[in-house]
């Protein structure tokens, strides 16, 4: 069982913990890490690494998505998380000092997946790492990636405004990542 640190709304712990499926069920404040792989193409533009959520996952199942992003243990903190998450959904192995802090951004939404309500209510902290990945090096985590590919970030950001592929990306943060 997973338990979850409940947070105030700038993403410190309360002292109190809960299970995961009883935070998105009561919809309960949280925090995650998400961490964007970034690399720049022949054309001198960023591209994006995106990872296509399993089908088993609990929401937005074989949807587009961060590269890598995961709740945060209770007791664990961003960094921590987000490079953990690297390593177990990609087997990729990257070091503090290469994570750029984006920022802190605010989620909330509700949908049915599987029959059951899902409440999200969390405190994300975006990282950016830069970061030229062979595809074929990676390990993917089958219980959460189905698969990974490149996209040039324009074409994302269209991807994801006019809902051209399945997704869960917010373009909010998006434009954080080009951001100084």
């Amino acid at each position: 069982m997973e338990y979850l640190d409940i947070v105030t709304e700038d993403g410190l712990p309360t002292g109190v913990t809960k299970e995961r499926n009883a935070v998105h069920r009561d919809g309960d404040l949280h925090r995650t890490s998400h961490v964007w792989i970034a690399r720049e193409n022949q054309d001198h533009k960023m591209e994006l690494l995106l990872q296509k959520r399993s089908m088993n996952k609990d929401s937005h199942p074989g949807c587009y998505d961060i590269s890598s992003a995961g709740h945060i243990p209770a007791g664990m903190g961003y960094l921590e998380s987000a490079l953990r998450e690297l390593k177990e959904e990609l087997g990729i192995c990257a070091g503090a000092a290469e994570l750029i802090d984006k920022g802190l951004r605010r989620v909330r939404w509700q949908e049915t997946f599987h029959g059951h309500i899902f409440r999200d209510n969390q405190v994300s902290r975006v990282y950016l790492l830069w970061r030229n990945v062979d595809l074929s090096d990676l390990c993917l985590q089958a219980e959460e990636v189905d698969s990974v590919c490149w996209m040039e970030y324009e074409r994302c950001v269209r991807a994801v405004r006019e809902n051209e592929i399945p997704n869960c990306i917010a373009l909010e943060e998006l434009r954080m990542l080009k951001q100084s």
